[in-house]
C-alpha cells in the first residue's frame, strides 16, 4: 500500500508471491496494475497529495508521506507565482476529470510539472484515466524500488 493504494493491487501481489527475483516483481507489479479496474486506479490516485500540497486524499503511511514529499521536492523553490497557477490548476483539472493530477514528480520542477498539467488538461476524460494510471504505475515502479533499497 505505501507503493500504490490500491487495496486490489496491493492484495494480488501480495497473493503471488514469493516473487523468483525483482525483475519478477516488477513485471507482476505491472501486470496487475493493468488488469485493474478504473475504480481501482482512482483509489491509488487518492493515496497521494496533489501536487504543491502536503496531505493526500486517503490514508498515508509515514513512509509513504516521506516519499511523497521528497518526490515533490521540485515545489519548493517555485515562485509564487507558479505555486498558485499549479493551485488553480489542480482544481481546474479535478474539475474536468473527477480525481487529482497525478504526476511522476520525481526529477521534474515545478515549471515542468505545470507544463505538464496545461497539457494534461486539454484530453478528455478517458485518455486522461489512462495517461494518470501510466504516471501512477511507473511511481509504483519508483516506490518499489525504494522499498527494497532504503
Amino acid at each position: 500500500m505505501k507503493c500504490c493504494g490500491s487495496r486490489n493491487w496491493a492484495r494480488a501481489l501480495t497473493d503471488v508471491r514469493p516473487f523468483t527475483d525483482v525483475d519478477a516483481l516488477f513485471q507482476k507489479a505491472n501486470t496487475i496494475f493493468l488488469s485493474l479496474r478504473d475504480e481501482d486506479w482512482l483509489e491509488a490516485f487518492q493515496a497521494h497529495p496533489k501536487i504543491g500540497e502536503q496531505k493526500a486524499g486517503a490514508v498515508q503511511s509515514e513512509q509513504a508521506r516521506g516519499w511523497s514529499a521528497k518526490e515533490q521536492s521540485g515545489i519548493q523553490d517555485a515562485v509564487t507565482e507558479t505555486k498558485a497557477a499549479l493551485v488553480a490548476g489542480n482544481q481546474e483539472y479535478e474539475e474536468r476529470f473527477g480525481f487529482i493530477f497525478i504526476v511522476c514528480a520525481t526529477g521534474k520542477t515545478s515549471e515542468e510539472m505545470l507544463a505538464i498539467l496545461n497539457e494534461r488538461l486539454q484530453h478528455d476524460p478517458e485518455t486522461e484515466l489512462r495517461v494518470a494510471a501510466e504516471q501512477q504505475q511507473k511511481i509504483t515502479r519508483l516506490r518499489l524500488e525504494k522499498l527494497l533499497n532504503p
